[in-house]
């Protein structure tokens, strides 16, 4: 294993397979984006060349804002304009994606007043919709994260960490994956069987839906080891239904909450020092070092930089390959 650090504490790297080379290339910088309270939810929209990200929840009624960071130059490393705050409160708002009409699509955890959804923030009007919030008329738990499939359709996960955090009350559904579609209205429980579902991502073909489980991870700062920290992979049969569930990989230290994947196949989790990085068989290649990493993004105008978002900084780091594009 070689490892590189660049003396300030940001993001270095850490090789385990001599494939992971391909992935930094000659290329490879890292800096600090901006200095600011940043958690979930990262979203490059190209259109404004601007970030979009959720803060960490605020103590007592745990609120959480969800704000955006304006880039500046059209080559790396950016420049960030003072983040502005696009909505607060938010409803607890969590995982976020890009859907393929522009609107942000918003995973709104809900609190013990106003219930869990997924929405649709219009980024023009700053109006904010109901997309999907119950299933067979029963509510959410506290939605996580989510992705647009290239049919439109919405995937996401719920978790219920808002129980489990004292900010919502008893769950009245599973811990499930869901599929919604917002032609027919239909909800559907795509998977079950976890713990905590937590980040998802499609196969650049959409042929495979990888997602997390992140039970180890019952309350914030704790680690149960024998509780799931791993990614689950399933086949997409006919565009809509899950099969063939089998183990992808085992994260350590830490759990797998975000998850990306590169034009080429290889999938980024986060673990508890950075984001690795694993081939599309399942093998660790490496790992870029960001230690209290939540979750990230491809970004920027080749789409070739990861945005980290670490709670109180944003990382910036260009690799040698490109994301695959929510929209």
């Amino acid at each position: 294993m070689a490892e590189v650090a660049d003396g300030t504490g940001g993001p270095g790297f850490a090789v385990w397979d001599d494939a992971f080379r391909a992935v930094l290339g000659s290329v490879f910088a890292r800096s600090v984006l901006v200095a600011t309270n940043a958690h979930e939810g990262p979203v490059y929209v190209a259109a404004e060349h601007a970030l979009y990200f959720t803060t960490v929840p605020e103590p007592g009624p745990r609120n959480i804002a969800v704000r955006r960071v304006r880039l500046a130059g059209s080559a790396f490393p950016f420049a960030a304009a003072a983040p502005e705050t696009v909505r607060f409160p938010s409803n607890m708002a969590n995982g976020m994606t890009l859907g393929r009409d522009g609107g942000l699509v918003i995973c709104e955890q809900g609190t013990r007043t106003q219930p869990a959804r997924i929405s649709r923030l219009d980024l023009a009007t700053g109006e904010a919709a109901t997309v999907v919030d119950s299933w067979r008329g029963l509510r959410f738990n506290s939605p996580n994260d989510v992705v647009v499939k290239g049919d439109g359709t919405v995937w996401f996960t719920d978790p219920d960490y808002g129980s489990l955090q004292g900010f919502k009350g008893a769950p009245e559904v599973g811990a499930y994956v869901y599929r919604h579609d917002p032609a027919t209205g239909e909800t559907a429980v795509v998977a079950d069987g976890f713990d905590k579902p937590n980040g998802l991502a499609f196969s650049p073909d959409e042929t495979i839906l990888y997602v997390t489980d992140t039970g180890a991870n019952q309350a914030p700062g704790t680690w149960f080891p024998g509780r799931p920290h791993h990614i689950r992979a399933f086949d997409v049969a006919g565009g809509r239904r899950l099969r063939n569930d089998r183990l992808f990989a085992v994260v350590a230290p830490g759990v797998p909450d975000g998850i990306k994947v590169d034009t080429d196949g290889r999938l980024y989790p986060s673990s508890a020092t950075g984001v690795q990085v694993f081939s599309a068989g399942g093998d660790l290649l490496g790992e870029i070092v960001a230690p209290g990493v939540a979750n990230f993004t491809f970004g920027g105008p080749a789409n070739d930089v990861l945005f980290i978002c670490a709670d109180t900084t944003i990382w910036q780091v260009r690799l040698a390959v490109t994301g695959v594009r929510t929209a």
